[in-house]
């Protein structure tokens, strides 16, 4: 559903967040790490975080990624995935074709169109404050 840099993204931004919780920056080699990523995957992908802002790198000695803890309620899995995948998940074809609508549907599309703004519905109503939330809990996990 997701790529694979999503993916990443979405662990990788639930740690920092979980780091930034707790008053803490953190580093992309441990963020790789404990998010079971590629390390120069996972940096790239972190750069894009910054560039959306949703992540803030510190550079120095003591630098590193975190989240203002104000943004942890306002930041929601939708600001991720448009920051990575882009909104063609809301908008794209179940199959993948170029001309897929309402007028001229793929099979899948009536199924699909439901599907797809259930996820929508879900990507814009969970915020990482509520994920963040979960782990500390041990109701999630981020790496077995």
């Amino acid at each position: 559903m997701f790529s694979k840099a999503c993916e990443y993204g979405i662990r990788a931004t639930l740690f920092v967040a979980e780091q930034s919780a707790k008053g803490k920056r953190t580093g992309v080699k441990e963020i790789a790490k404990q998010t079971d990523s590629p390390e120069a995957f996972t940096a790239k992908i972190l750069q894009t975080l910054v560039k959306s802002q949703i992540l803030v790198s510190v550079k120095g000695p003591s630098g590193g990624f975190e989240i203002d803890k104000a943004s942890l309620d306002k930041i929601t899995l939708m600001n991720l995935v448009k920051a990575i995948d882009g909104d063609n998940i809301y908008n794209g074809c179940g199959l993948g074709l170029k001309e897929c609508n309402s007028k001229h549907p793929c099979p899948v599309h009536d199924h699909f169109v439901s599907i797809r703004d259930d996820l929508k519905k879900m990507l814009s109503s969970t915020t990482l404050s509520q994920l963040i939330n979960d782990l500390e809990n041990g109701y999630t996990v981020l790496k077995r």
